[in-house]
């Protein structure tokens, strides 16, 4: 059995950064978008974008880490909107009405 990988990669610009996600998100990878994302809060970070053009799967436990990291982003008066969805993880989104907090208004 092969261990789905995730690459994370990370490019900030003053306060802003930008999150690139390669492979699957599950839940052997969800903490580790987790902890990415709690990294550029810590670090002070308050516009997060997520692109996931090259994410092939996402399922529910990525879904809750996005949208926790969501919430504590706002808590700390900062954004975080993802960026070019899979049609799955896209449809995931929909159905479970968290497009409309997490997508980027310039999709």
């Amino acid at each position: 059995m092969t261990l789905p990988q995730l690459n994370i990669y990370r490019h900030d610009r003053g306060t802003r950064a930008l999150i690139t996600l390669a492979g699957e998100i599950d839940p052997v990878t969800a903490p580790q978008v987790q902890a990415a994302l709690e990294r550029c809060l810590h670090d002070g970070v308050t516009t997060i974008d997520v692109d996931l053009t090259t994410v092939g799967l996402c399922d529910g436990s990525g879904l809750g880490v996005f949208l926790d990291a969501s919430r504590h982003a706002a808590k700390a008066r900062a954004s975080l909107r993802l960026h070019h969805p899979s049609p799955q993880t896209a449809r995931l989104l929909a159905d479970t009405g968290s497009d409309r907090v997490l997508f980027s208004r310039t999709r």
